[in-house]
């Protein structure tokens, strides 16, 4: 079960803009991430890989946490908004939730839940 502190440096790391650094320092070597009902990617190197292509198709990815992490055990949610920008200006917000497994203090498993719609530019 994960620290409420871990919690909120894991929260801070991302706002932070620190999308790699979050992964690399808060997943286990063999974690999985996946997006709505679509495979798993499997592998913490693998998954700052797939976030560094993310973050270079953009100038800049903002993220913000809407409201605290529910923490229960092994699991936190957590809702976000990210805002991504091209040119210095917004062409997409996406609103989503992380649903986390922890094992102790690192992340395990994430899935993230949205509306693709919102992904259409």
């Amino acid at each position: 079960m994960p620290s409420p502190a871990t919690v909120e440096a894991f929260v801070a790391t991302v706002e932070a803009e620190d999308y790699v650094g979050a992964i690399e320092r808060f997943y286990v070597a063999d974690a999985s991430m996946r997006e709505n009902l679509t495979a798993p990617r499997v592998g913490r190197d693998v998954l700052a890989l797939g976030e560094r292509h993310m973050l270079a198709q953009f100038e800049r990815i903002a993220a913000e946490r809407r409201g605290p992490p529910l923490i229960s055990g092994d699991h936190v949610a957590i809702r976000w908004h990210f805002e991504f920008f091209v040119a210095g200006a917004c062409i997409r917000t996406l609103d989503e939730i992380a649903w986390q497994v922890w094992r102790g203090e690192q992340i395990v498993e994430e899935v993230f839940f949205y509306d693709p719609s919102q992904m259409k530019g």
